[in-house]
């Protein structure tokens, strides 16, 4: 009796968000997910903080420019609460499609954000709801941060075993590391767009973030779906208000790639403008041929030298501590006779 391995069809977005507006940003989602289902993909990837939009605000000038702006509240009241109408109708529109969708957002739990990635079953239900364990940068300004539980790979019936990470998260080596330990198969590298402060800081670049994603498929032996944003005209227009911010951002930034595990390009890439969805057929069965030459988490790797340690206990912020009274030296019984 030999294995069966999974063969599907993938879809990974390159398109500009519709920028701090999340009911239309949702409606755009759907098009796409109803799309690539049309087309026989059984999962689609988007880009990081697809909804509503990456924050470019926060690369773009003053904290206090922000706010006069009125970016920091638009993108606060535009950020998705899970337990919301609208987080029910992107998995309703998942379940009706039939594919499975790892959907980058800013997640607004409580007064705080956080860069989430929502793996939703083709049955509508939640796979995954994780965050970017840490945010890159001035990110930090914005976004809260994940735990070690974010770091998982989840086995997603027909389609193997599926993880992922966003942005810079793949330049972290241990937690890279972390994921190919889970075997994972299919991994989602969600980026935002390559068009900030392009050409005078080479690594926020396409070419040194597309070969992360490339090096990961390597390292890996895995398949790598990376979606990535486009930067549109009317985002432009609403975040450059002088000349000196036109140069630092500019239309365009859409690198999407999708790598198999022995690194080759299964698809050619889009223009950095155009908008359009990425198709490839993924067969799980040549992960053996990649492993079977270097697998950096089993017969290539050496414990004895080197082990990585991981904390996967989810961060819990507020424990509720009860505390019985006779643990205070009172004599409840006592005190109520002295009354």
């Amino acid at each position: 009796m030999s294995l069966v391995h999974p063969k599907y069809k993938v879809a990974v977005v390159q398109a500009a968000p519709v920028w701090l507006d999340l009911d239309a940003g949702i409606d755009k989602t759907i098009e796409l997910i109803n799309e690539a289902a049309d087309r026989g993909a059984s999962l689609i990837a988007f880009p990081e903080t697809w909804l509503p939009g990456y924050p470019w605000h926060i690369w773009m000038g003053a904290h206090a420019w922000q706010v006069s702006r009125g970016f920091v509240q638009r993108y606060f009241d535009n950020s998705l609460d899970y337990n919301s109408p609208e987080a029910a109708r992107l998995s309703s529109a998942v379940r009706q499609a039939g594919i499975t969708a790892v959907i980058g957002l800013s997640e607004r739990s409580g007064g705080s954000l956080y860069m989430g990635q929502w793996i939703i079953s083709a049955e509508g239900t939640t796979i995954a709801a994780r965050r970017k364990l840490r945010p890159t940068h001035v990110e930090r300004s914005t976004f809260g941060e994940g735990d070690g539980s974010d770091l998982a790979v989840h086995q997603v019936e027909g389609l193997g075993r599926i993880g992922a990470l966003c942005c810079w998260e793949h330049l972290q080596p241990l937690s890279k590391y972390a994921m190919y330990a889970q075997n994972e198969e299919v991994h989602i590298a969600a980026w935002p767009s390559f068009s900030n402060y392009e050409p005078f800081a080479p690594a926020l670049g396409w070419e040194v973030n597309n070969a992360a994603s490339r090096i990961y498929a390597v390292e890996g032996s895995c398949f790598v779906l990376a979606p990535c944003a486009v930067v549109s005209e009317a985002m432009i227009d609403a975040l450059c208000d002088t000349p000196d911010k036109h140069a630092l951002n500019h239309v365009g930034g859409g690198h999407a790639v999708i790598y198999g595990p022995d690194g080759r390009a299964l698809v050619p890439k889009l223009p950095e403008d155009s908008e359009g969805i990425l198709y490839a057929d993924i067969d799980l069965g040549v992960i053996v041929v990649a492993k079977n030459a270097a697998d950096p988490a089993g017969h290539y790797s050496r414990p004895d030298v080197t082990r990585l340690l991981i904390n996967k206990t989810s961060m819990r912020r507020v424990e509720t501590l009860t505390i019985p009274m006779d643990n205070y030296g009172i004599d409840e019984k006592a005190e109520g006779q002295n009354k």
